[in-house]
């Protein structure tokens, strides 16, 4: 009996089985069931197939047909390596990972490769601390504002306090000269003693019903208390609350004159500012020369005029209240601080009114003692005495004279000025209309109608010299 063909076939299970049981192994694989065939490749065969393979003389060729089994077994090993490598194949698609190679380090200019830095990383707390320290800027605004707020509130109610103290002492005597004293028009019935309040610093008083006069409007110019920012300046630039009374008088009842009083800083503000005094008034005067403290200067426009205005009174008046009469300000042609006339806005002379202006000063030691506020009386019934006397006051022939002159002379001079000004705005009118006229000959695409045009301007234009050149010639003559 032939044992050749079994032999082989046994041959070929055991080389399979030992195959499969190396694959599972290099795969790392945890099932451990043909754990007794990992060390079959060790063994050395046994003596009895060594026998069978010697008995038999065809032995070789079985090994030899074996052998195509162990190359299959490589190769299956090769494409199972294959198939690992290929399954990360992907990362090196250029098209979808631009740049990306693992093995490669980054290249410096000299071609060496580059060192790679050290990230140091640091370590952050896994929260922020919230304490009092981290909000020193928000508790620092929040002061801020609250000593603002409490400024103005305090600044506020004082500022009422003082406009009601002055109002209260001196009501009294208004309502004695006149007959509506704090209207303030908002209703058709007549209200006594209202206080307008423009601002938180400025208040007003009307007063109406008098003879001489048309009205009195009284401002108090207080100070910007209730303003953090002021309250700090004044520190560094002292100033004072103000009693503004100005009084608007009858037609007739003003001779015509300009004249002004009082400190020497003062006057020479309102002189700079002032429309009617920079006209009439040139120089200032020294308040020695009319019975006044030295540190008062005199605007006049008639020297006459002003003697009798500042009588016994009006200067017994300032030197009791010396430094708290600001300026005092008479006039016939008030118009109110200056105007440019660099735009031309100048066309009409500027309506004139007659008025008697009064500014007073009012201290610290005045403000706070309400027996000092009622003391101010006496600059109040020195404005009753000015506006009395100037019914009383008359000029002289002179003093007439050199009035209406100062009048016409400012009438010619805004009237040449404005002729001037006429006479410009024409000028630039045609030059304007002219340059149009040129432009629109010039897309004329007619040259005969652009050459006409020329001559007409040139013959415009030498008639206008030779015109000018007879003109000349008769004003020789």
């Amino acid at each position: 009996m032939n044992f050749l063909p079994l032999v082989v076939a046994l041959l070929c299970l055991v080389a399979t089985t030992s195959a499969q049981a190396s694959n599972r192994h290099g795969a790392d694989l945890d099932d451990n069931d043909f754990a007794e065939f990992e060390e079959f490749d060790e063994e050395e065969p046994s003596a009895g197939d060594a026998g069978v393979k010697d008995a038999d003389g065809d032995d070789n060729a079985a090994f030899e047909e074996a052998a195509p089994v162990h190359d299959t077994e490589a190769a299956d090993d090769d494409e199972a390596m294959v198939e690992d490598e290929d399954e990360f194949e992907y990362l090196n698609d250029e098209e979808e990972f631009e740049g990306f190679d693992k093995d490669s380090k980054p290249i410096n200019k000299g071609g060496k490769p580059e060192k790679t830095p050290d990230l140091k990383i640091t370590n952050i707390p896994g929260h922020l601390r919230t304490n009092w320290d981290s909000f020193y800027l928000e508790m620092l605004m929040l002061a801020g504002l609250g000593v603002y707020f409490l400024n103005f509130l305090a600044g506020k109610t004082k500022n009422h306090k003082i406009a009601q103290a002055w109002l209260a002492a001196h009501k009294g005597l208004l309502e004695e000269h006149f007959t509506i004293v704090g209207d303030d028009g908002s209703t058709k019935e007549v209200q006594q003693g209202v206080l307008m309040k423009e601002s938180e610093h400025l208040y007003s008083l009307w007063c109406s019903g008098r003879t001489l006069c048309d009205g009195m409007l009284i401002e108090m110019k207080l100070l910007k208390r209730q303003d953090l920012i002021q309250t700090i300046s004044r520190i560094f630039k002292p100033a004072l609350d103000q009693i503004v009374i100005k009084v608007v008088m009858d037609e007739n009842a003003m001779a015509p004159f300009v004249m002004a009083l009082g400190l020497k800083k003062t006057i020479a503000k309102v002189h700079r500012e002032l429309n009617d005094l920079s006209i009439f008034c040139k120089d200032q005067k020294q308040g020695k020369n009319y019975g006044l403290p030295e540190k008062y200067r005199v605007l006049s426009e008639i020297n006459d005029t002003t003697m009798s205005v500042i009588d016994q009174k009006v200067q017994c008046a300032i030197q009791k209240f010396d430094g708290i009469v600001d300026y005092m300000h008479f006039s016939d042609q008030f118009s109110g601080p200056k105007v440019s006339t660099e735009d031309g806005e100048a066309t009409k002379m500027p309506d004139t009114k007659k008025v008697l202006i009064f500014s007073f000063n009012l201290t610290d030691k005045i403000v706070n003692n309400p027996e000092e506020m009622k003391g101010l009386q006496e600059l109040l019934k020195m404005v009753f005495h000015c506006v009395d006397k100037m019914k009383r006051v008359s000029l002289t022939q002179d003093g007439k004279m050199k009035s209406m002159k100062n009048r016409k002379a400012v009438e010619e001079q805004f009237s040449k000025m404005t002729h001037l000004q006429r006479a410009e705005a024409a000028q630039l009118r045609r030059e304007e209309k002219r340059r149009e006229d040129k432009e629109r000959m010039m897309n004329e695409d007619d040259p005969e109608k652009q050459r006409k045009w020329e001559e007409r301007t040139e013959r415009r234009d030498k008639k206008k010299s030779q015109s000018k050149m007879k003109m000349m010639k008769v004003k020789a003559m």
